[in-house]
């Protein structure tokens, strides 16, 4: 049996090809499909079937393209109401490939669709090797039950998906290894492991949410203190049921001068700057959005920026401006108008105006602090790492809501904005900039360089 993980961190989302007697299916692909099909030749496999675990929400799936290009069939689960030729699955439907047999399971939860797949090694076992939960199980975490919003509730998910993983998951042997479709830092859980496997006994005993409990307590904990869902995920979902069209149809980026760059951002254009914070900070186009390329780039692009705006994209070299573009139509996001010739560089030559954005160490936001000229110190990080401990001064603002937050806050007074690392609060930066703050201030290195300090924290 030929088994592989994809691994996508940019989206913290995993895919897998598994093989057999020449041929091959592919689980949750993304949305460009090369890597896919190039694998397969190298193996000297034929890519016949094509499984999504769910419609996801988070991404842009190629199963569309993927089928198209290699005569593969599509599968989903029999609720998912895909609107183009698939076959729908139920319990127990299985797929054979020579030794291998893929076995359905339906576990609904996360969605009503969802399926997990059990994948069996007939030469080694009747004993599955291996199960991959979608959405379903994650390491260290469940799927999230409330990201339908108004068409199922999530208390009527919680429940389906307590008896999926009672009944059907935890059912299996502790042997079984647990193959998830995303990992640490993905939204479709609450605190997934940074491990991309396990095994079925090692989540038993670790998992928070696998732990001997009622089903109604199951129920209250999976459905309190949800974060918000990012509003680009109900879009994905329904181009996912559609299927996406093929990522050759989108046009190539245009390359634009600063002037016509300059004239699309008044017209109400997004500046998108992909460049690392330091760089973004030395000098930008000004009311740009920073999402640099270093870190989960797709995802806060789709969780920031509007589908419908045009967006002109800020790199160094050219094989950026592709790979921005490419991240971009992962997650739905295609109305990209071009980018700026010849970058920030470009712009400087032309005698256009440069923003800065300074930033500062902890030592040094730490003095400032105590002196008292800090001003604002806002943590943009998720509820969950605050709660872990933060900066006593510091103001509790998430990145996905700072734009609504900061509307109240007064923008001729001193802001500094901190997270994890530095990736996060340079995009806060960038959408105080557009806010109309003039005192703006990013922490390097994060929360991680203030502990590593051995500066003091506070619990929530």
């Amino acid at each position: 049996m030929f088994f592989k993980q994809f691994y996508l961190g940019c989206l913290a989302h995993a895919s897998y090809m598994i093989g057999s007697n020449g041929e091959a299916a592919v689980v949750d692909p993304r949305r460009d499909v090369d890597s896919y099909i190039d694998e397969a030749r190298e193996q000297g496999l034929q890519i016949k079937h094509v499984i999504e675990t769910h419609l996801h929400a988070d991404f842009v799936s190629g199963h569309r393209e993927l089928a198209q290009r290699t005569g593969a069939k599509i599968y989903f689960g029999a609720k998912a109401g895909a609107k183009f030729e698939h076959v729908p699955v139920r319990e127990g439907d299985e797929i054979a490939m020579g030794d291998v047999v893929l076995r359905f399971l339906e576990t609904p939860g996360h969605t009503p669709e969802s399926v997990s797949v059990l994948v069996v090694d007939r030469s080694v076992s009747e004993v599955p090797k291996a199960v991959l939960t979608g959405d379903t199980l994650f390491i260290g975490d469940v799927g999230r039950p409330d990201l339908l919003g108004a068409r199922m509730s999530a208390q009527e998910l919680a429940g389906m998906l307590y008896d999926s993983l009672h009944g059907k998951l935890l059912a299996l042997p502790d042997s079984v290894e647990v193959y998830p479709a995303h990992g640490a830092g993905s939204l479709c859980g609450r605190n997934i492991s940074s491990e991309t496997s396990s095994t079925i006994g090692q989540q038993r005993q670790f998992n928070y949410a696998l732990r001997p409990m009622p089903r109604e307590d199951f129920v209250r904990m999976m459905t309190t203190d949800l974060p918000e869902a990012p509003a680009y995920f109900a879009r994905d979902v329904a181009i996912n049921r559609d299927g996406a069209p093929d990522l050759a149809e989108l046009p190539d980026p245009v390359a634009l001068e600063p002037a016509d760059v300059a004239a699309l951002q008044k017209e109400g254009a997004m500046v998108l700057d992909t460049r690392p914070a330091a760089q973004f900070g030395a000098g930008h186009v000004p009311g740009s959005l920073n999402i640099g390329l270093s870190g989960q780039f797709a995802s806060w692009a789709g969780a920031l920026i509007s589908p419908t705006s045009p967006i002109v994209l800020v790199a160094e070299e050219a094989d950026q401006v592709r790979e921005a573009r490419t991240r971009l139509a992962r997650v739905g996001v295609e109305n990209v108008a071009g980018y700026l010739a010849g970058g920030i560089l470009e712009w400087h030559r032309a005698g256009r105006p440069l923003a800065t954005t300074e930033q500062i160490s902890v030592e040094e936001l730490d003095a400032r602090l105590r002196e008292g000229s800090a001003g604002r110190v806002l943590d943009v990080r998720r509820p969950a790492e605050w709660q872990a401990g933060h900066i006593a001064e510091a103001v509790h603002a998430p990145l996905n809501a700072l734009a609504e937050s900061a509307a109240a806050m007064p923008k001729d007074q001193p802001v500094a904005a901190i997270c994890a690392g530095g990736y996060r609060s340079s995009i806060a930066t960038s959408i105080l900039e557009q806010q109309g703050f003039t005192k703006i201030t990013n922490v390097v290195g994060g929360m991680a360089a203030w502990r590593n300090a051995n500066l003091e924290t506070a619990a929530a």
